[in-house]
């Protein structure tokens, strides 16, 4: 396995971010298109603060977003991994993901949050992964319903309806 590298699968390589990768991540995390069910897109500053709260939580966790990077040509295309959440007093380990807009479709994002959901049961010990999605999301609604996630319930949450999907280490929640 390579340097930096946390998981593998077919396609993809998953790495821990650096401040290297901005310019990458600005690509996605600044399109408002890829970023509709977020708050706003972000800038620069913004992706700069991402990198630095998920290396934060790989020295805290032990695990956080990774860089979601091509196997063949080393291109960072997305971000998926493993974050800790609190929802409704619960800790929660929650799979997230973004992959960028001219790939949509390509299944990187179920590719990539499949290995991650694998990763949290087998390595990380979960019982039990979810995935925050508001419900107009239909796209990785979908992702997360081929990840074997089913919606539990609608919650409130930072500030607007999210679906808790979810799935546990024996099969749905």
């Amino acid at each position: 396995m390579e340097q930096g590298v946390i998981l593998e699968t077919p396609r993809l390589l998953l790495r821990k971010f650096t401040a290297q990768d901005a310019d990458a991540l600005e690509a996605f995390l600044g399109d408002s298109v890829v970023m509709e069910y977020y708050p706003a897109a972000l800038d620069r500053r913004g992706v700069q603060d991402w990198i630095e709260r998920n290396i934060g939580r790989y020295d805290r966790d032990g695990h956080g977003l990774w860089a979601v990077v091509l196997r063949d040509s080393h291109q960072l295309i997305g971000d998926c991994g493993c974050v800790m959440q609190e929802v409704e007093g619960r800790n929660e380990v929650e799979v997230g993901y973004h992959v960028r807009r001219d790939l949509w479709g390509r299944g990187y994002a179920t590719e990539a949050a499949r290995a991650c959901v694998e990763y949290a049961f087998s390595r990380l010990g979960a019982e039990r992964v979810i995935s925050m999605i508001r419900p107009a999301n239909v796209a990785s609604r979908r992702v997360a319903e081929k990840n074997g996630m089913v919606c539990e319930k609608i919650v409130f949450w930072r500030g607007c309806d999210h679906c808790v999907y979810a799935v546990t280490k024996y099969g749905q929640a």
